[in-house]
C-alpha cells in the first residue's frame, strides 16, 4: 500500500473507534450531540475545553464519562477563591525516617493526571490560575525549583458560570486563549429532557466503557495532523481570523465599530486542528469550508471582545461571528 492509502486507511479505522466511543458517551451523556462532539474534538487536538453552561447540564457527568471512554486517568478539581497554587500542584513535605534523618518528599496535587476537571475555574484567584495556565500551556509544573512533568496526554476540561459572577475571578486573556474551544451547553429539548428524566431516576444507571486507551489518543492527535488540507480551506481560515482584527485595512465596517481586539496567531492554529477534527467526526478524508464556519464560534469567541460601546448596545458576539463567517464564505464561493 503506498502512503496516501495507508493515511486513508488509518483515518477511517480512527473513524469508527469513533462512532464507537461517541456511542458510549451517550449512553451517560444523552443528546447535546454539538457539546459531545467539541469535547472530543478538544481532545483530538490535544488541546484543552472551556465548557460554559449554567449548573445542572450534566458538565461534571460529560467529563467522568470522557474520562472513562478515553481511557484517562482523570482528576476533578473544585476551584474557591482560597483556593492557593499548591492546593492544585502539589506540595513538599518533610518526612523523618526510623533513624532519624529527614528528607523532603513531593506529594503531587491533583493536576498530575491525564484528563482535569477545573470546575469553576474562574473562582480560583488569578494566582492559582496563573499556576494552572503553566500547567496548560507547558505541560509541566515548576515546585520548589524543580520542572515536574504532567500526565501524557494531559488535557484540562473547566466549566464556568455564565450568570453567577460575585466572588469571580474573570479569566485573563492569556488564559483563555489556551483553550482551543469554547464550549456552550445549552439546555437540552423537550425530547432530550424527557429521556434524561427516564434514564438517571431509576435503579439503574447506564455506564460507559473504554473504548481508546491514552497511548491511542496520543496515536489519534499524531493521525490528526497527518489528515490534508486543502489551500482554499487555508486561505479561508486565514481570511476569517484577519477579518476579525478591527486594525486591519480589510476589516469590515461593523468589525472596526464593535470589535476591540481580534483573534491572534494561536486562533489560526486552532482553526487547523478543530476543522480536521470535525472532518474525522463526521466520517471524511479532508475538512472543507463548511468545517470553518461550523467551528468560527467555538474557536473565535474567547479570543475576542466587543467594545465598549458595542457592550453598552447590547450586540452579541457570537451573533457577529456568525453572520460575519457566513458572508465571507458566501463571497468567497461566489468569487
Amino acid at each position: 500500500m503506498t502512503d496516501a492509502e495507508d493515511l486513508v486507511a488509518d483515518i477511517e479505522a480512527l473513524g469508527g473507534k469513533l462512532a464507537a466511543a461517541k456511542a458510549s458517551i451517550t449512553k451517560r451523556f444523552i443528546g447535546q450531540e454539538r457539546v459531545v462532539d467539541l469535547t472530543l474534538t478538544a481532545l483530538l487536538c490535544g488541546g484543552h475545553g472551556l465548557l460554559i453552561g449554567l449548573p445542572g447540564l450534566g458538565k461534571t457527568r460529560l467529563v467522568e464519562t470522557l474520562s472513562t471512554v478515553m481511557g484517562l486517568d482523570g482528576s476533578r478539581i473544585q476551584f474557591t477563591p482560597d483556593l492557593m497554587p499548591a492546593d492544585i500542584l502539589g506540595s513538599e513535605v518533610l518526612d523523618t525516617a526510623e533513624d532519624g534523618t529527614r528528607a523532603f518528599r513531593f506529594v503531587p496535587g491533583p493536576v498530575f493526571c491525564q484528563l482535569l476537571m477545573a470546575d469553576e475555574i474562574n473562582r480560583a484567584s488569578p494566582r492559582t490560575q496563573s499556576a494552572l495556565l503553566q500547567a496548560m500551556q507547558e505541560k509541566t509544573v515548576t515546585v520548589a525549583g524543580q520542572d515536574r512533568p504532567l500526565g501524557t496526554p494531559f488535557h484540562v476540561l473547566a466549566t464556568q458560570n455564565p450568570i453567577e459572577q460575585e466572588g469571580t475571578y474573570p479569566l485573563p486573556e492569556a488564559q483563555l486563549d489556551r483553550f482551543l474551544v469554547q464550549i456552550d451547553v445549552e439546555y437540552p429539548d423537550r425530547a432530550t429532557e424527557r429521556d434524561i428524566l427516564l434514564a438517571t431516576t431509576g435503579t439503574m444507571d447506564e455506564q460507559a466503557t473504554a473504548v481508546f486507551s491514552g497511548g491511542e489518543l496520543l496515536s489519534a492527535q499524531t493521525l490528526l495532523r497527518r489528515m490534508p488540507v486543502g489551500d482554499s480551506v487555508v486561505e479561508l481560515i486565514l481570511d476569517l481570523v484577519r477579518t476579525f482584527r478591527p486594525g486591519e485595512p480589510d476589516a469590515p465596517a461593523i468589525v472596526r465599530e464593535t470589535v476591540a481586539w481580534g483573534p491572534g496567531p494561536r486562533a489560526a492554529q486552532a482553526f487547523m486542528l478543530a476543522v480536521r477534527a470535525r472532518a474525522l467526526l463526521q466520517g471524511r478524508l479532508a475538512p472543507s469550508a463548511e468545517d470553518v464556519i461550523d467551528m468560527a464560534r467555538p474557536v473565535l469567541t474567547h479570543r475576542m471582545a466587543l467594545n465598549f460601546a458595542a457592550r453598552a448596545r447590547g450586540d452579541s458576539l457570537s451573533d457577529l461571528i456568525t453572520e460575519t463567517a457566513a458572508n465571507l464564505s458566501s463571497r468567497e464561493a461566489a468569487a
